[in-house]
């Protein structure tokens, strides 16, 4: 049996598509159909059957469920930790977070951290949400620094991670202005599609802009444009393309310099916190150190 086995029925477990968890373990579809197979043949049994609505666990792979992550998670821990021993590694702390706090709150964060504490080495992976969870829930990072709502939550919150806050952030409507200024759309107004830019699928600000059902409240809302960094959607707001709902510390050089304009008043903006997950089990004696120096928010 191999890790990298039950790495693929984590990952396609939580998607319930093979074409989805095939992407995010970097395989062929065909490929990682196989290794699935070679799984079940060496379990003895089927774990998954497939389903008009998708694939999904059969009983034996309910079971297996229940301790294949937190198996992923171990072996990859103690793997770390005995060549940290062995001096075969550094005691490298192993962060991943999402694209736009990689950029705007990571660095300031991490040196108010130091100013408590010595760290050490830091590793930094930047990408979607979806992927910082897999790397999480494959036990690849120690920690997952994401924008959180109560109402969209993450998969990292059960009994298996902790987290905690440690910054506060917003998400506004933002749009650019017209000639004299005046947001070229609004969100109040009746009459007329409003063009969204709008977040994919693999955005953690894109499960917490459709929890919060915006178009219910402004029904003329039409997404023109999609993508899964806050970046992207900011430079086309930028251009004019449409209404983003960006977070304040990404777009707050813009909104200064007059570039962008909300697209409504405060209550179409959405506070969100910038929270910290990690695994519950005890970790390295670095990361433990760590995480025993955060700043209060």
């Amino acid at each position: 049996m191999e890790l990298a086995w039950l790495e693929d029925f984590v990952a396609l477990n939580e998607t319930g598509n093979f074409s989805r968890a095939a992407e995010l373990r970097h395989v062929t579809q065909p490929a990682f159909s196989r290794r699935i197979r070679a799984l079940e043949d060496w379990v003895g049994t089927p774990l998954f059957e497939r389903t008009p609505q998708g694939t999904r666990p059969t009983p034996a792979g309910e079971q297996f469920a229940r301790g294949a992550p937190g198996l992923v998670r171990t072996i990859t821990d103690l793997r770390r930790d005995a060549r940290e021993i062995g001096g075969r590694e550094t005691a490298t702390l192993h962060f991943a977070a999402t694209h736009s706090l990689s950029f705007t709150f990571f660095p300031g964060w991490l040196r108010r951290v130091e100013q408590a504490a010595t760290i050490g080495p830091v590793r930094l992976v930047s990408d979607s949400m979806q992927a910082c969870e897999e790397l999480m829930l494959q036990g690849q990072s120690q920690f997952v620094l994401c924008h959180h709502h109560p109402i969209a939550p993450s998969r990292l919150e059960s009994p298996a991670f902790a987290s905690r806050d440690v910054g506060e952030d917003s998400l506004v409507p933002l749009v650019a202005p017209d000639a004299d200024g005046q947001p070229r759309w609004r969100l109040d107004d009746a009459g007329g599609d409003l063009p969204l830019l709008a977040y994919s699928a693999e955005s953690g600000l894109g499960r917490i802009v459709a929890a919060n059902r915006f178009e219910q409240r402004a029904p003329t809302l039409r997404t023109v444009f999609s993508a899964q960094l806050a970046a992207t959607l900011l430079g086309m707001a930028r251009g004019g393309s449409g209404i983003a709902w960006l977070p304040a510390s990404l777009a707050a050089d813009d909104v200064e310099r007059g570039s962008l304009v909300p697209a409504g008043g405060a209550g179409w903006a959405v506070p969100v916190g910038i929270r910290l997950f990690r695994p519950a089990a005890r970790q390295s004696v670095a990361a433990e150190r760590f995480w025993s120096h955060l700043p209060p928010v």
